[in-house]
């Protein structure tokens, strides 16, 4: 069989393979979360998400919601460095990231049913 008759015939069966993916995969939200951040993030996003009253106070402060602590938690980066990854109970998670173009990070602890967000707190940028 000449090369572009292989060629021809792998370009066909690649063509049906993705109009199947595509097909099955096209009305679901698929997500590839392989990093321990996405995936750490992604786990807090899942549970009811509960901020402490301090924290409250310092998004108003700052002019924000808790919406900007939900975009925080699609966006943020995880610092595994100093959260606390090897409690039993409840572990303890530094997140931080941009929201209006101001980089804020704070402590969730993430439980089984709930995640609770404090000590939030405005870094200063250079």
């Amino acid at each position: 069989m000449k090369l572009i008759h292989r060629l021809a015939y792998f370009g066909g069966g690649f063509l049906i393979g993705m109009i199947l993916l595509l097909f099955f995969l096209g009305g679901k939200r698929a997500s590839c979360d392989y990093g321990p951040t996405a995936r750490t993030l992604k786990n807090i996003r899942t549970k009811k998400l509960v901020v402490d009253s301090a924290s409250l106070l310092t998004l108003r402060q700052m002019h924000m919601d808790t919406s900007d602590v939900g975009h925080v938690l699609k966006t943020g980066d995880v610092d595994f460095s100093k959260s606390q990854t090897s409690l039993d109970s409840c572990r303890i998670y530094w997140v931080s990231g941009n929201s209006r173009e101001q980089l804020i990070q704070f402590k969730v602890e993430n439980c089984s049913e709930e995640a609770r967000v404090f000590n939030l707190q405005a870094v200063l940028q250079d």
